[in-house]
């Protein structure tokens, strides 16, 4: 079979049960996501996925380099900031291989349409990373119309050069994925495309609100703003973009061997729906990790799978490059596993032991089989997620010795990683002061 052409499509903060498919109610104008529910139901949708970091930058480095974030020090940051500009050490390293890098010398054609944070030029940025074009922000969070960040700093680009446009962003990355779809179909390499969007991120702006961009310049946090009205609009219009681009690739009759990816970088914020989890952004609790994960791929995923398997971020990019025979750089093995079994099928299955840690909290987590370690703020707990997805009953003093084993399991794996560096940043954008805890 030809080599697929390869979509990454990842939100931003999207809550586990934000989508139709995840259990999400309707908004008040209907359904929130139908594109989505719909490659779900015609795909295979995964219940047991989880996001690398419950923060967006170190996720974002796992992706990319199919390996634990832990390895490099910009991911230490959580997350990187808008005013780490001229840092030569917060970023990705143009050396260190990636998919995009590795697609690319492969024979695919590369994008990166939507948000980088992944540092800033000179010394990072997609083009030095594998990606032959790239159009959207370099920072974690713009305005959805000035496309200004928090520092007030104009922040949308094509390829390097700053890209002045006037219009709502969920609707300029998703014409820019179609126009880039279009112009694949008149070649013959396949292609990667890494849609990235910035929804549902604050600020909390639909795309009728371009009056309300001078009010939050200020603090993009907008914490006085939003609701969950706008929130679940501020997904539709992604969905709506989302329908456009699978429209395109059926167009040109892409769509059959194309994998279509879909999931979050992290939990959800504060509008979010992640029912029945409990937490979010910046948690190791199950809403703070566990997302939405969808795979549409005709030419090899039958319709209408469901799979329990655990995986996490890291391993979206280990399946994409066993998708396109493309093996792992020399001295840099992946720690992502592929999913390339489950996806030919549903039912199949493997042992998946998933590790994270927090410099927030001292937060550490293991989840391997059924169970769940935990450790926050110095406090140890012991959870059968099946049983008890919301994390109340703590079992640690009645299974002292599968605790042991967890934490002995997990601090194994943590000795193989480097240290969290000492002048490691953790950026929190409110506090109780501005609103009640979860």
């Amino acid at each position: 079979m030809k080599k697929p052409n390869i979509v990454f499509i990842v939100a931003d903060d999207l809550g586990y049960a934000d989508l139709g498919c995840y259990g999400g109610r309707d908004a008040v104008f209907g359904p929130v996501s139908p594109v989505l529910d719909g490659l779900a139901a015609r795909g295979l949708k995964l219940t047991q996925g989880y996001a690398n970091s419950p923060v967006c930058s170190p996720t974002r480095f796992a992706m990319i380099t199919a390996r634990y974030q832990y390895r490099l020090r910009g991911a230490a940051e959580e997350p990187i900031r808008s005013d780490s500009r001229g840092s030569s050490a917060l970023g990705l390293p143009p050396e260190h291989p990636t998919l995009p890098s590795l697609l690319r010398d492969s024979g695919y054609r590369t994008a990166l349409i939507g948000k980088w944070h992944l540092g800033y030029p000179p010394h990072f940025g997609p083009l030095r990373s594998g990606y032959e074009e790239f159009f959207g922000p370099l920072s974690g969070g713009v305005d959805y119309f000035t496309h200004c960040d928090s520092s007030g700093r104009h922040d949308l680009w094509d390829g390097e050069e700053d890209a002045r446009h006037e219009a709502y962003l969920t609707d300029l990355l998703s014409r820019r994925a179609v126009d880039y779809v279009e112009r694949m179909a008149q070649q013959d390499a396949p292609f990667f495309l890494s849609l990235h969007y910035t929804a549902p991120h604050w600020p909390w702006e639909t795309r009728d609100d371009a009056a309300k961009a001078p009010a939050v310049k200020d603090n993009l946090f907008d914490l006085a703003g939003g609701n969950i009205h706008v929130y679940r609009r501020m997904v539709h219009h992604m969905d709506e973009g989302i329908g456009q681009l699978m429209a395109a690739l059926e167009k040109h009759g892409l769509a059959e061997n194309t994998l279509v990816v879909f999931t979050s970088d992290n939990g959800g914020e504060r509008f979010s729906d992640s029912w029945p989890l409990v937490g979010g952004k910046m948690d190791l609790t199950e809403g703070g990790i566990r997302v939405p994960w969808i795979a549409h791929w005709p030419a090899v995923i039958a319709p209408g799978g469901e799979s329990r398997q655990l995986c996490m971020t890291m391993d979206w990019s280990a399946t994409m490059l066993d998708a396109a025979g493309v093996s792992a750089a020399p001295g840099y093995a992946l720690d992502g596993v592929s999913l390339m079994p489950v996806l030919r099928d549903a039912a199949h299955s493997f042992d998946r032991p998933l590790h994270w840690r927090m410099n927030h909290r001292g937060q550490q987590a293991l989840r391997h089989g059924d169970w769940k370690y935990l450790r926050v703020d110095g406090n140890e707990y012991l959870f059968n997620i099946p049983a008890d997805e919301r994390e109340r009953a703590n079992q640690a003093r009645r299974e002292p010795e599968r605790l042991a084993q967890m934490r002995a399991d997990w601090e194994a794996w943590n000795a193989g990683m480097p240290a969290i560096p000492p002048d490691a940043t953790v950026s929190l954008g409110y506090s109780v002061k501005d609103m009640p805890q979860r």
